[in-house]
């Protein structure tokens, strides 16, 4: 029968929440502590503060260690904004300039007249 009980490693016994682990089986059927890091909420949207798709939930410490395609997205403001909230500034930038354009229009008209 094998032995079932593990001991913590570190200096302190506390199950607290930045020390917690777990009992895992290794190939050599050893049974030994893992340490469980915790999980973050991850990067989210400037604008509608909703998770941003495609991107890992690590501690910011843990981004420097990625390579640059899973720290973003590649598409303008790739790692700040969700794509629905680029969508509306790209839509809402090209109605303000055709406001502008037919503004200018309707003064040419009057000015004619």
């Amino acid at each position: 029968m094998t032995d079932n009980r593990v001991t913590r490693p570190g200096r302190h016994s506390y199950n607290t929440r930045s020390s917690r682990f777990r009992a895992i089986r290794t190939p050599g059927g050893k049974l030994v502590a893992q340490k469980i890091t915790k999980t973050t909420k991850g990067p989210k949207c400037s604008d509608c503060k909703c998770s941003l798709p495609g991107i890992k939930h690590l501690k910011r410490s843990a981004y420097k260690n990625l390579k640059k395609r899973e720290r973003t997205v590649s598409r303008a403001y790739g790692g700040s904004a969700c794509g629905g909230c680029v969508r509306q500034r790209i839509v809402r930038a090209f109605l303000l300039e055709e406001q502008k354009a037919v503004k200018k229009l309707l003064a040419e008209r009057a000015s004619k007249k």
